[in-house]
């Protein structure tokens, strides 16, 4: 099955843009992915295709129109009826590997990239849109964010990445930042790699990775290791719970 993407977008030309070079681009040449790129503006209903207003209740910029934008999800549904609908925007909900895994599992993606002040907010229950955001940052529009969340999903799709192993010994995928990786030269301006990765012994080296990943993530991403405790223990509960019960 091939994993099937649209793009909404006020500017096709954007796409696929990275996506169309190394491994996103082999992938699509060999029919692994494909890309749909939807011209919002061609569903405009004034002669001047205008796609946005002004604010209602008033401010600066201007709102792209509920009604543009949910006939140009119309069409999409059309070619691509049970995909989930994502609209790239920082008022949405952090994405998480957990959930691009979820993604590129299933059948493909619709994607609405915003510009200006964002939607119209009527789109989202109506189409049961999904808001996500790609960090606390904000673009100069959706198609940046989306061809990263592109690019996510593409390399974890079967066949893309070389070694099975490849998608699953990274960071996120076990709640923890990958462990710092080393290659030759084995001395580089006075500085060595580790011992224990020139040692041979597996075992060694599965427990200094695994320790590697822990000290970072505690040092660089509290907030992951926060959570990545709280899993530990909820789930070790879980295990102590299950062992009980047959007594």
């Amino acid at each position: 099955m091939t994993f099937a993407a649209t793009m909404l977008t006020l500017y096709p030309e954007m796409f696929p843009g990275p996506l169309g070079v190394s491994l996103a681009g082999r992938a699509r040449d060999d029919g692994k992915w494909s890309l749909e790129v939807v011209q919002i503006r061609d569903f405009a209903i004034d002669k001047h295709r205008t796609v946005d207003d002004t604010p209602a209740g008033g401010g600066a910029g201007m709102v792209l129109r509920a009604d543009v934008l949910g006939a140009s999800i119309d069409h999409a549904r059309t070619h691509n009826p049970v995909s989930p609908i994502i609209a790239m925007t920082p008022r949405g909900k952090p994405l998480t590997q957990a959930r691009v895994r979820e993604l590129a599992s299933g059948p493909g993606v619709i994607i609405l990239c915003g510009r200006f002040e964002g939607f119209d907010e009527r789109i989202f229950a109506a189409r049961g849109v999904e808001e996500v955001s790609i960090g606390d940052i904000v673009l100069s529009g959706g198609e940046p964010a989306a061809i990263m969340l592109l690019d996510a999903c593409i390399r974890l799709l079967p066949g893309v990445m070389g070694a099975a192993s490849s998608g699953t010994e990274e960071s996120f995928e076990q709640g923890l930042l990958e462990y710092p990786h080393y290659t030759r030269p084995v001395e580089w301006e006075g500085r060595t790699i580790p011992e224990v990765l020139r040692s041979g012994d597996h075992a060694k080296i599965a427990g200094w990775r695994k320790a590697q990943s822990e000290i970072d993530t505690r040092l660089r991403r509290p907030d992951l290791w926060e959570r990545h405790q709280g899993a530990r223990v909820q789930s070790a509960s879980g295990a102590r719970h299950e062992q009980k019960e047959p007594g």
